[in-house]
């Protein structure tokens, strides 16, 4: 692998209750010029992981679970490196990876986001390209939809499970939007993104391996915790960008609720649960309650726009 690629760029993961899977998601970062791991107050080992797998890991201990674009802004704003490499936990990077999304970023100057082919522990390739969020509603049904593609190419959407950022474009829109807890803040930076006028790319030769999901032990108060935010923060994405919740939410209300309440009588404990937790997502959001408590507002992190030069 190319050293100079390497040398280039700095990794941030953020874990919370991670211990599990960052032995194997870490040690493919070695070489790189830094890795950050943002630890959100984690009730594991964590923390003691991570030293022990990288040797030489920065490892940022938050008091507070910030949340995952919080703690992405919060490993991003220490790195000083031409390009920034997001990963999950339960992500891990075939030994050529980092080199060839270098190599793409090269390219295509004008790209801000460049993803790698996400894939199954059985081969199989996961969709992180597709249309961007408000394309997907209205394309569910496409003939195409699960076309692997042969080469790079622009896509409308870049999954946060492995991002490679552009520091230089970063600097000119901002990072991951820190209203946003968790679920859809990679989609609303890639929106960002493109309408500042950058590109996001494809790269299918860079591989990655993704247990989706994995990056926290789960258990019945994360699954609610999770199923809520993802209520939260689709409504806020629609009402950021279109100006608008209430037309998509007041259906929402009704089929989770009825869902909720279907599940309940069937005695089917998860599905009852994750409905109403989305319920209770949606209907914060309609009535603008923030995702964030008062502890993590007080904490999180923007990081800084610069001004075009003229």
């Amino acid at each position: 692998m190319s050293r100079d690629a390497l040398s280039r760029v700095g990794a941030v993961l953020v874990a919370y209750n991670s211990g599990a899977v960052l032995q194997t998601s870490l040690p493919p970062l070695v070489g790189l010029a830094r890795v950050v791991v943002v630890d959100n107050a984690s009730a594991d080992d964590t923390v003691a992981v991570a030293r022990a797998a990288l040797p030489g890991v920065e490892v940022v201990e938050n008091r507070v679970n910030l949340g995952f674009g919080n703690g992405c802004n919060c490993g991003l704003a220490r790195l000083d490196t031409e390009f920034g490499l997001l990963v999950n936990p339960d992500a891990v990077l075939e030994p050529d990876a980092v080199r060839l999304l270098v190599e793409a970023a090269d390219r295509y100057p004008d790209a801000a986001i460049l993803g790698p082919a996400l894939l199954t522990h059985e081969g199989k390739v996961e969709l992180s390209h597709n249309l961007g969020l408000f394309e997907q509603v209205g394309n569910r049904k496409r003939a195409d939809a699960h076309l692997v593609p042969e080469g790079d190419l622009c896509a409308g959407f870049v999954s946060g499970a492995v991002m490679l950022l552009r520091m230089s474009a970063i600097a000119r829109f901002g990072g991951f939007d820190p209203d946003i807890f968790l679920f859809y803040e990679d989609t609303e930076l890639c929106l960002r993104a493109t309408r500042a006028g950058w590109s996001l790319v494809h790269v299918p030769g860079a591989r990655v391996t993704h247990t989706g999901g994995a990056s926290s032990r789960p258990n019945p108060r994360i699954d609610w915790l999770k199923q809520w935010h993802m209520a939260w923060s689709r409504l806020h994405v629609e009402r950021k960008y279109h100006g608008r919740a209430a037309p998509m939410a007041l259906p929402l209300l009704l089929r989770h609720g009825a869902k909720a309440l279907g599940y309940g009588l069937i005695l089917s404990r998860v599905k009852t649960r994750r409905h109403a937790a989305r319920f209770c997502g949606t209907w914060a959001a309609l009535r603008g309650k923030s995702a964030c408590s008062a502890a993590v507002r007080a904490a999180r992190v923007s990081l800084p726009v610069k001004e075009k030069e003229e």
